[in-house]
């Protein structure tokens, strides 16, 4: 393989591998990846140790935004439940557990950056019962 043809195989996949956003006249070169909107970690309040979905706790979070309900994942190996996947929109989140006081948010906004949605962290306190 020449070094001239490499070059142009690399720059037609640097090329190529984004997609352009067509709702716009600003060409905003977008990727394909999936963007979580919301990555909630759950923190027992009175030992700080992070929350895992297991059959002790049974903890749900759930988020609505008007008639739109989500229940979130913890995917395996990970400490945060994610979830409003490329959705922007302005949610409440609702956490129950067998174990822990059910908690509410007050609304939180997940804005776009016209590809994706931008991602928020956040870390919430659980009162056990």
């Amino acid at each position: 393989m020449t070094p001239t043809y490499f070059v142009t195989v690399l720059a037609f996949l640097i090329c190529f591998s984004c997609s352009k956003n067509n709702d716009s006249d600003e060409g905003i070169i977008c990727t394909d990846i999936f963007v979580y909107g919301l990555n909630i970690t759950l923190i027992d309040a009175e030992t700080q140790n992070k929350i895992t979905n297991n059959a002790t706790n049974n903890v749900e979070v759930k988020v609505t935004e008007g008639n739109y309900k989500e229940i979130f994942k913890q995917f395996t190996g990970f400490d945060s439940f994610s979830g409003a996947g490329e959705r922007p929109g302005t949610y409440v989140i609702t956490v129950t557990s067998a174990k822990y006081k059910t908690f509410i948010s007050d609304p939180i906004t997940i804005e776009t950056d016209g590809c994706h949605v931008i991602s928020k962290v956040l870390e919430f306190n659980l009162q056990p019962k």
